[in-house]
């Protein structure tokens, strides 16, 4: 039967729920500026009342209510919404590395401006001009040589700058991994507190926000997908890996790279394998400093190397004031000492490669005359060997412009003498080396006896990098090679110190069957002069100037599409946000009408406890009492 001191009970169970309602306002209050913190609210529900069904029940009539009881205290969240959330943060944290790297690297090139490499090599071109219409005069060569200076100094900064990008990417690729692991860590550890805390029958709900709080963040960092279907095994996976089971998780670590300038790999730390980041934060920070700025420092190189190798061969060949000749404007430093380009490339102590960059065939060419030949010739590509046809109705002219427009990591040119001129590239895979040639080899004969390079068609006459003393398959009498230059050669390209010292040296005319060039001839400087607008680079940019344009345009386009996609990933991420601190987010006019609804029930609440009490009072100290 119901006890005369239940309505105590009844009025203590509501004081406990109306207090923990209270607390918990108080606590949503408290927290309402708090990142990735979810609103809480109390569920309250009536509780078992007395006689239920059964054959031992009183009769007596209806149940007998026992008050209120706490069920729950639940975070208010979407599940659904935050696992797109999850899903779309990495590409902001993607777009937003791009855009801040492209801005930098935009501003790299101070273009257009007077200061920029353009400007300079414009006025270097220009006053090779001048000298071409002054060739006796010292004053002209002067201009030359300080405006050879200034190309110099802002190619170096150009490259210094493109470099300091680069390493700042590599500073921020080694803090990013740290983010990661540290983040998985806590990750794991939290899912063992939420277990504990499960298992005990209560709700951590605080963890459970501090936990989505952090897989937001690693969300924007690389791309994850969450598995919430097992609530006692959170589990994170990202490349096809597990990164968190539960309370395990996997670390990333970072090793150095000796075949690309020392950089770091991501890699697993059981296995060894290389981390494949296909979003957020990471992929961006390693695709700009593998791609983006590789590449530009890989054009920055090849302009250079391509500009001084082009102008020193027509310097070289001319005739000074002083009648010298001989001389190269610029210095060119080998990547090897060995004159065959034989180097160790692993190490062993033994010559295990030929490292050579240009070949020049034997026989002079005519540009429109038909070869009358059919074959194939083979070069290297980034994607394995390159293979270019001919036919006998092709001309010179059309072999060149067609291995220059394949995706053969070498060109082509005619030279003064009509030569046929091999240069290698920058190579694409960092696991070879820039402006090596790899591989030529010709089925044919345009490459042996017409253009006078290969010894030999065919597999077995071929050149390849691979071996020692590899310069042996090339045709003798005549034909001559340069070994490859050192690494970034926009680094250390200088202007001969020799015609500093003595600027008479610095050629202005072609002599004539081995003699000095008359007074008043300007050829050479005016040869130097037309490289400008001649078609000279590598690959399918034509000109220096086109380079230039080129460069500067991609860029410009990459950053215009980096801040387009931000902007619009941006947005997104604002709506899912907006959205979720609208069902989520601590709203505090709603908080303050629950806690007057709470202080009201407390206050009513207690008024109830007083009256039984008084009723209590009633019958223990006046009943049977005469007054």
């Amino acid at each position: 039967m119901q006890s005369t001191f239940s309505g105590i009970e009844l009025g203590k169970r509501g004081l406990v729920a109306h207090s923990q309602g209270l607390q918990t306002t108080g606590h949503n209050l408290s927290n309402a500026s708090t990142d990735g913190y979810s609103r809480q609210r109390v569920e309250m529900k009536a509780t078992d009342p007395l006689y239920l069904p059964g054959l031992n029940r009183e009769e007596t009539p209806g149940q007998i209510g026992q008050g209120t009881d706490v069920a729950s205290v639940g975070r208010i969240r979407d599940e659904i919404l935050e696992g797109r959330i999850v899903a779309q943060a990495e590409a902001e944290g993607y777009w937003a590395a791009r855009d801040r790297y492209l801005t930098m690297l935009e501003k790299t090139y101070n273009e257009p401006s007077d200061v920029s490499v353009r400007a300079k090599m414009d006025r270097f071109w220009s006053g090779w001009q001048e000298l071409s219409l002054h060739p006796s005069e010292m004053a002209a060569r002067s201009e030359v040589l300080e405006r050879g200076r200034a190309l110099i100094d802002g190619i170096h900064e150009r490259y210094y700058g493109l470099k300091r990008i680069r390493d700042m990417a590599e500073e921020e690729i080694q803090v990013t991994v740290g983010e990661i692991n540290a983040l998985t860590s806590d990750i794991a550890a939290l899912n063992e507190k939420i277990l504990k805390v499960r298992a005990m029958g209560d709700m951590p709900n605080d963890l459970l926000d501090r936990r989505d709080l952090l897989v937001g963040r690693l969300s924007g960092i690389i791309d994850i997908t969450v598995d919430r279907r097992d609530p006692d095994e959170f589990v994170i996976h990202t490349a096809g890996f597990h990164l968190v089971q539960g309370r395990h998780h996997r670390s990333l670590e970072v090793r150095g790279n000796p075949d690309d300038d020392g950089y770091v790999q991501v890699l697993w730390d059981r296995g060894g394998e290389v981390f494949q980041a296909r979003g957020g934060k990471l992929a961006a920070l390693l695709e700009i400093r593998d791609g983006d700025l590789r590449k530009e420092i890989q054009n920055l190189d090849s302009m250079t190397v391509n500009f001084i190798d082009l102008v020193n061969e027509i310097h070289r060949s001319a005739y000074g004031l002083n009648e010298k000749t001989g001389n190269d404007f610029f210095v060119e430093y080998p990547a090897i000492g060995n004159l065959m380009g034989n180097y160790d490339r692993n190490g062993d102590g033994d010559y295990d490669s030929s490292y050579i960059f240009r070949i020049r065939g034997a026989h002079s060419l005519q540009a429109q005359e038909q070869i009358g030949l059919a074959g194939e010739m083979v070069f290297s590509g980034p994607r394995g060997e390159v293979r270019i046809p001919y036919h006998p109705v092709d001309t010179v002219e059309d072999l060149v412009g067609r291995i220059n427009n394949s995706e053969a990591e070498v060109s082509a040119r005619l030279d003064r003498e009509g030569r046929l001129v091999l240069k290698a590239g920058p190579s694409a895979d960092p696991a070879f080396p820039d402006f090596v040639i790899r591989r030529v080899e010709d089925s044919g004969q345009f490459l042996t006896g017409y253009a006078g390079i290969l010894r030999n068609s065919g597999p077995e006459g071929a050149y390849g990098w691979g071996a020692p003393d590899a310069v042996q398959a090339l045709r003798g009498g005549g034909v001559d090679f340069a070994v490859a230059p050192l690494s970034h050669p926009s680094a250390w390209i200088e202007v001969n110190r020799e015609l500093a010292r003595e600027p008479a040296s610095i050629a202005a005319a072609f002599g004539e069957a081995g003699r000095p060039g008359r007074p008043g001839d300007g050829s050479a400087a005016l040869a130097v002069a037309s490289l400008r607008n001649h078609p000279v680079m590598i690959g399918k940019t034509t000109t220096f100037d086109g380079y230039f344009a080129e460069v500067v345009a991609e860029v410009g386009l990459k950053g215009e599409r980096a801040e387009i996609a931000l902007a619009t990933q941006e947005r997104i991420m604002k709506d899912l946000r907006d959205m979720r601190e609208s069902i989520s987010g601590v709203n505090i006019d709603e908080e303050l009408s629950n806690m007057i609804k709470y202080q009201h029930g407390y206050a009513a609440v207690a008024r109830f406890i007083s009256e039984v009490t008084r009723m209590i009072d009633t019958i223990i100290n006046r009943v049977g009492h005469r007054p």
